[in-house]
């Protein structure tokens, strides 16, 4: 039989923010976010047992990821999106994963700022938080932060992400749907995507077509729907759902929702949610697993010491990355066995 691990008693400040976010305090989520996102040892300890707590209160919300590049107008089709899910009796929490400052790792975009409308909904609530460098653009502790979110009552979740290249499947591996943007233009929008982000999206939306960019936009859809044609000759994977919209004049913001609420509920039907939330859960672990370790191996002083020198001799040519990498696992192996 596996023993069970010893579980600390939640201490007084993991139980005050547990009963601040089940009682749906704005405030306490935002501050209980923040010591989720801490890397201080005795914030984790504290987050750690905040969200054993929390657990058995999350998993009910309709998680939506929203990617495209930079100017496909992100911000703005959220807020118009979440005013939408409002109006038809949602509760919406957004994410938007910001380009961390490079001098402190801070939020600089402050997507606040341009999703007034939906920020003074008391239906809403919206969390910037920087990406620190992590990959696919998405926060260290965005999927701990849905989790937080969900407890807190909200059952819809749309994480932006910064759209600048980055891996956009980071973002698919922790939603339930995978919406993509792509801006009209001069008929070299497919240059922009990644084939991994079509094969991906289960909503691909061509936006801002209006005004003089109304053919634009049609063009534009015409090319993605051949993409994905060709793209589903190759993959078992059905075909995403493809459509025009305009944050600005409402167009297709309606027929969005309804396809949203209509997919997940057909997820949850069938089963296939769990079985796509189980996955996320086994490839999150193994992703924090590879951090933590690396992190690990920086505060040993000796191993620490091992990877200073490698760089060097790396800077020089005098090795490759594969021999220090064998080099390295060879001595910790030899330390592993040494305190055995």
């Amino acid at each position: 039989m596996k023993a069970a691990a010893a579980v600390s008693l939640p201490s007084q400040r993991a139980e005050e923010f547990a009963k601040g976010v089940l009682a749906r305090e704005r405030a306490t989520l935002g501050r209980a976010i923040t010591l989720i996102e801490s890397s201080s040892p005795s914030d984790r300890a504290d987050a750690a047992q905040l969200l054993r707590l929390l657990l058995p209160h999350a998993g009910g919300a309709c998680r939506i990821g929203i990617s495209g590049a930079p100017g496909a107008g992100k911000s703005s089709l959220i807020e118009t999106l979440g005013c939408e899910l409002i109006e038809r009796g949602h509760r919406v929490a957004v994410l938007a994963v910001d380009p961390s400052s490079s001098n402190n790792g801070g939020s600089i975009l402050a997507d606040k700022t341009r999703m007034q409308k939906l920020a003074a909904s008391s239906n809403a609530f919206i969390r910037p938080s920087p990406s620190a460098g992590a990959s696919g653009g998405v926060a260290r502790a965005s999927f701990e932060t849905v989790l937080l979110c969900e407890a807190a009552g909200f059952d819809t979740i749309l994480i932006e992400t910064v759209g600048v290249g980055q891996l956009e499947s980071a973002v698919a591996d922790m939603v339930d749907i995978f919406v993509l943007l792509a801006l009209p233009g001069a008929g070299d929008e497919l240059q922009g995507i990644k084939k991994g982000a079509l094969e991906r999206a289960d909503v691909i939306l061509v936006t801002k077509a209006d005004g003089e960019r109304r053919e634009l936009a049609h063009a534009a859809l015409a090319r993605y729907r051949e993409a994905v044609s060709i793209l589903a000759t190759l993959s078992s994977k059905r075909s995403p759902h493809l459509a025009l919209c305009s944050a600005h004049t409402g167009l297709g913001i309606a027929e969005l929702c309804e396809s949203l609420e209509t997919f997940y509920a057909r997820l949850k039907e069938s089963g296939a949610l769990e079985t796509r939330r189980g996955k996320q859960r086994v490839r999150r672990m193994k992703l924090m697993l590879e951090s933590e370790l690396m992190a690990l191996f920086l505060r040993d002083k000796q191993m620490s010491s091992w990877l200073h020198e490698s760089e060097s001799e790396l800077l020089e040519g005098a090795t490759t990355p594969f021999l220090v990498i064998d080099d390295i696992i060879e001595r910790l192996e030899g330390k592993l066995v040494g305190r055995s």
